[in-house]
């Protein structure tokens, strides 16, 4: 279970083409609570990410991370770019200490969100899906059902944090497109095979 310049980059690339595929659906997310650019701001963090990935040889996994976080704060506008972005950075400086086991290079993806964020869980944000998602992997538990069950839990939750805080008891009834996004990043590390 270890993260390898390989498995990293495909495992990147997948995610990238994710959120590609998944473009329209996470704009009709956001188009009801947020700001509606989520998905055009997401695949256009992915086209960076494919041109990077795809354009350079690296040597190393941390360097993957950085090149992702630069992509996505540099094209994503809004508050996913800066949050992806300090995932990526945070996920970076873990996989260069001693523990870079995947849980917990995805741990301190996590954390630099919350720090970033301020966000914890409850709040209709993609720490609902990061939160339980680390949680799982810790315990090797990992599965779609359960990022797909963290993702749909944000539906019944009232947005306190970001754009569809704005909305109070309206954002109830609808799926987080931050969380949706985040379900992208999870079920492609789990078709990687970087667990097995």
């Amino acid at each position: 279970m270890m993260l390898t310049v390989e498995n990293t980059n495909a495992w990147l690339l997948s995610f990238a083409d994710k959120l590609i595929e998944n473009k329209e659906y996470l704009t009709d997310l956001d188009t009801a609570i947020g700001d509606g650019d989520h998905g055009n701001n997401m695949a256009r963090g992915a086209k960076m990410i494919k041109d990077k990935l795809n354009s350079q040889d690296f040597s190393s996994v941390q360097d993957i991370f950085k090149a992702v976080a630069m992509a996505l704060l540099s094209s994503v506008g809004g508050a996913a770019g800066p949050l992806y972005g300090s995932a990526f950075m945070g996920m970076a400086k873990q996989v260069a200490t001693d523990d870079n086991s995947v849980d917990a290079v995805i741990k301190a993806g996590l954390e630099s969100v919350q720090k970033r964020g301020k966000a914890v869980p409850g709040e209709k944000t993609m720490v609902d899906v990061w939160v339980p998602a680390v949680k799982a992997l810790e315990e090797g538990k990992l599965s779609k059902d359960a990022i797909w069950e963290a993702v749909k839990s944000t539906k019944d939750m009232k947005a306190t944090k970001g754009r569809a805080s704005y909305l109070g008891d309206r954002s109830i009834g609808h799926i987080d497109p931050g969380a949706t996004s985040s379900g992208y990043f999870f079920e492609t590390l789990l078709d990687s095979n970087i667990l097995d």
